[in-house]
Formats: C-alpha cells, sequence, structure tokens
C-alpha cells in the first residue's frame, strides 16, 4: 500500500510499549512516504537530528500510542525540547520541529475494542474474549483492566478477561478460561500488534485465536496523515505541540496522586496547577472512534456517530 498525499515534512512515527517500542508500526515505513520509525529515547533523538540536517524542512513526530503510555509521550517532548533548543534560527522563525497529537486516546481504543467483542460475538456466541497487552508498568497496566471492564459493560455481552504478557500472564489467562467452560477464546491486542506474539495467543488445539489487528492498514495511515496535517497547521502558527507534550503524564502515577492526602474528599481546593491542554484525552470531532474502525469507509459514509465512551472532562 501507498500513501495517498505527500507530506510535507519528515516523519517520524515513536513508538512505546504499545507497538514494542516500534516493531508492530514498521511496515508504516513502507505505506508512507519520507517516513521513519523509531523508538524513544536516544535512536529518537538521533534520528530527527539527522532529518534536520539533512533538509530544511520541518520534521512531525507523531506518538504512536493509544493513550495508554503519557510517560513515552512526555519522555519524546523532552528529547524534542532539547532539539529545539539547539536549533539556530531568527527569533521570528517558524519552528522545525513539531510533536504531533497522540495518534489515539483511550476513548478510541475502548471503541476499538467493543467493536472487536461485537464481531467475536457474531461470529460465535460462546466465545471469551482475551484482551491482550504487553506488560509495562502497575499504572499503564492497569488500564487494560478499566478498559477491559468498559468493553465488557458495554459491549456485546461477551466474557472479557485482560491478558498482560509477562511471560505468565497470557497462559494464566488462557487456562482461567478453560476452567470457566470456554471452547473458543479469541486474543484481542490492546495495542498495534498485527500477529500473535507467542505460541500461547494461537493455539488453534487448544480453542485460542489471534483475532488480528484492531485496525486496518489504510485505516492507521489515515490516522498518521491527519495527525501529520494537524501537526504542520499548528506550526505554522507558531505552536509546536511540546510544551502539551511535556504534560502528558500530569496527574499520572502515585507522584501526581491526592488519594491519601486528608483533606482529598474536599473538592473547593485548589492544587495551583496551571491549566494545560491535554495532549492526549480529548479527541476533537474529526477524531471520533467511528472513524477508526477495520473499515474506516462505511464511517466516513456515516453521519450518526455513538457518542456513549465520548466523556467530558
Amino acid at each position: 500500500m501507498t500513501a495517498t498525499a505527500d507530506f510535507r515534512a519528515s516523519v517520524v512515527l515513536v513508538g512505546g510499549h504499545e507497538s514494542h517500542h516500534g516493531a508492530d508500526i514498521r511496515y508504516l515505513q513502507d505505506d508512507l512516504d519520507r517516513t521513519t520509525v523509531s523508538p524513544a529515547g536516544r535512536p529518537l533523538h538521533n534520528t530527527v537530528k539527522r532529518l534536520l540536517a539533512s533538509s530544511g524542512e520541518p520534521v512531525v513526530v507523531v506518538p504512536m500510542t493509544f493513550g495508554r503510555d503519557p510517560s513515552f509521550v512526555a519522555d519524546v517532548a523532552k528529547t524534542l525540547k532539547w532539539l529545539s533548543a539547539g536549533i539556530e534560527a531568527p527569533a521570528a522563525a517558524v519552528p522545525r520541529v513539531a510533536l504531533a497529537p497522540d495518534f489515539g486516546t483511550l476513548d478510541h481504543l475502548t471503541a476499538w475494542l467493543r467493536t472487536a467483542a461485537t464481531q467475536v460475538r457474531q461470529s460465535n456466541p460462546e466465545a471469551a474474549v482475551l484482551i491482550s497487552a504487553a506488560s509495562a508498568n502497575p499504572f499503564d497496566d492497569a488500564e487494560v483492566f478499566r478498559i477491559a471492564h468498559l468493553v465488557r459493560t458495554h459491549g456485546a455481552g461477551n466474557e472479557v478477561e485482560v491478558a498482560i504478557d509477562d511471560g505468565r500472564g497470557g497462559p494464566a489467562a488462557v487456562d482461567k478460561l478453560k476452567r470457566l467452560g470456554f471452547n473458543e477464546i479469541v486474543v484481542v491486542p490492546a495495542g498495534f500488534q498485527r500477529s500473535p506474539a507467542g505460541s500461547w495467543d494461537n493455539d488453534a488445539d487448544a480453542g485460542v485465536r489471534f483475532y488480528g489487528p484492531i485496525m486496518s492498514e489504510r485505516a492507521v495511515t489515515l490516522v498518521v496523515h491527519q495527525r501529520v496535517a494537524d501537526a504542520l497547521h499548528s506550526l505554522g502558527h507558531g505552536n509546536d505541540g511540546i510544551d502539551a507534550g511535556l504534560m502528558a503524564d500530569h496527574g499520572h502515577g502515585y507522584a501526581h496522586s491526592h488519594a491519601f492526602e486528608e483533606h482529598s474528599h474536599e473538592h473547593g481546593h485548589d492544587h495551583g496547577h496551571p491549566h494545560t491542554h491535554d495532549h492526549a484525552q480529548h479527541p476533537s470531532s474529526r477524531d471520533h472512534p467511528d472513524a477508526f474502525t477495520r473499515e474506516p469507509e462505511a464511517a466516513v459514509r456515516s453521519h450518526h456517530h455513538d457518542n456513549s465512551l465520548i466523556h467530558t472532562q
């Protein structure tokens, strides 16, 4: 598959644990023009630095996350902040490095997984859905369980369980569902995984099959194009998106929790945090989950959207 349009920039798709640090999205280098896939950290730094030195065009970095890895987005923003600080340019010049909006949001991921659960239910009403994700950290892993609960509660009526793939979680989850009497278990990835990760998630003899990617290649490329277009539009107005990215993990993890403060139940106090735009959690109307199903063409034709999972914050 080839790109539908040529980017007016060099593009870097940076991957975290949701894409096995870029391994699951490597194919996009062939599908999209002038696009490089990189993990975060030093490889990202070196890639962006090389692209900046090779031409005068802007470099747009897209965090390939479904919203489950906010610390990764903040780390990417830090890398770009350091690189931007080292670029010599007139004060009035348009920035050359941009951090695009995250590929997806938690609301989108929930909607995509609900779609998968519905399709599994249609193919076999007695099958269980096993949502899988690579082990990351306690907070990002816990998000998978929260999303699975929403899929179970607002889904098609399937049994829905979670497998955190840390070498033990996958087989243990399969064994649990087998003991509960399910003869077919469909493993659905909560990430960019496009093929089975090992023997446990696609074992026909055990009644386990891998669902496949939750988005088609075409849908993924369409979203990337939109993210890059949005970033270039903002860049033209002097907004590189980096400062918003630096705040992506604000409120994530123990360090930001107020759960154990003496007066945490009181809602009238001011924490003194500046109000900033959240980099990942507020999808715009063009980012509606229905636009990113396995068959995006059908969603584009539809004017009736399900807003049940778009929460107001």
